[in-house]
This record gives structure tokens, sequence and C-alpha cells, in this order.
């Protein structure tokens, strides 16, 4: 990756919405390499796709809870199992295999406190082997941040 494709992903990680027109003119560079360049980070995978940005309370979910995940015995296919399993729930927004005292760090919302326990109770608990679950509550995100440090 050089200078030029840097400054591609620093202009399209601050506005996914710019023509190639615009985003050609902000690189100093003519149309058509910049699309050429633009498709061939698309196609090594470095951009994977184009997203809006979403309120999360404006659509009803203002609960933030981070739950760390042990697992029984985190054999590859116990762990493969359960990745599975954690991709079809739309309540997880993240998942991270951890280090430590934990296999996994989930990033889940809802819309309640009663909904995260009905989570919980019928989604995550469920399982198979998992040996133990924490949430700890967000009271209030202090930053948000979606632009990767590209120097």
């Amino acid at each position: 990756m050089d200078e030029i494709d840097k400054k591609i992903l620093k202009e399209l990680q601050s506005n996914a919405r710019l023509s190639n027109q615009e985003l050609a003119d902000r690189i100093a560079l003519s149309p058509s390499p910049c699309l050429r360049r633009v498709r061939a980070l698309e196609k090594q995978g470095v951009i994977r796709g184009y997203h809006a940005s979403v309120d999360q309370e404006a659509c009803g979910l203002p609960i933030n809870v981070f739950v760390l995940v042990k697992l029984d015995k985190p054999t590859e296919d116990n762990m493969r199992d359960f990745e599975r399993h954690i991709d079809s729930m739309d309540e997880v927004l993240e998942c991270f295999l951890m280090t430590g005292n934990h296999d996994y760090l989930l990033h889940v919302v809802s819309e309640s406190l009663k909904t995260y326990e009905q989570f919980i109770r019928r989604q995550l608990t469920p399982l198979t082997n998992i040996a133990s679950i924490e949430s700890s509550f967000a009271f209030g995100q202090v930053k948000r941040k979606t632009k990767l440090p590209i120097s």
C-alpha cells in the first residue's frame, strides 16, 4: 500500500459517500486511476464495505453490554461451534477472541435490561460448553471512532 492508497483510505473513512470525482480531486489524482485504485483496494479486501453510521438510541437500542465468556473446554471444534452461533445473533455487534481468563469478549446491544435478560436466557446460556458468562453494562460512551489511524 503506497501513500496514494493511504490518502484514499483516509478520505473514504471520513466520507464514504464521496463521488469518484470528489475523491480524485481530494487526493490530486485523475478519476480513472483513482477508481482503479479503489477497486483494487476492494478486491484485496482492504476496503471491506461501505456503511452508514446509525444512532443506536434512535433505533431503540440504548443498552451496551460487554460480555466475557469462558468456555468449559476451548477446543478448536468447540470454539468454531460457539463462533458460528454468535455470528447468527443480531444483538452481538462484535466478538473478540481473547487471551487471559476468558475466551471471548462480546459487545451486545439491547433495548432494555429485560430484553438483555431474554437474550442471555434464550440465546447465550443454552449454548453448550459455556463455563461462565460475566456482563458489564456501559453507563455511556466516552469515545467512538471508526477511522483507523492510517499513516
